[in-house]
């Protein structure tokens, strides 16, 4: 099952995001954060890397504190973030240039 929540995540991460705020323990997404704009925030702009800072967060040892390899998670998440604004960035200026011809 962790598997298949971890794709969804890479996959959809808003989506992840709604699920893990609906349907996860009470707090999980706002304990780490230390107010409630930075979930909101992190839902619109980097939904990938939020997913992965509440994780390490609270699901690596030890809890309530980000260990290397937690920082590492949230790095690779920033990045995916990154790869997703990007590539949508390119496709289209990719289709304005296919209309343009």
């Amino acid at each position: 099952m962790g598997c298949v929540v971890g794709c969804l995540a890479l996959s959809f991460p808003r989506v992840a995001l709604v699920l893990v705020w609906l349907l996860g323990p009470v707090g999980y997404l706002s304990e780490p954060f230390p107010g409630g704009l930075w979930p909101i925030a992190g839902f619109f702009l980097v939904p990938t890397t939020t997913l992965a800072f509440a994780f390490a967060t609270l699901s690596l040892d030890p809890v309530g504190e980000v260990s290397p390899f937690g920082w590492l998670l949230v790095v690779i998440g920033l990045l995916v973030d990154a790869g997703l604004l990007g590539g949508g960035g390119r496709a289209a200026r990719r289709r304005e240039a296919d209309e343009e011809s």
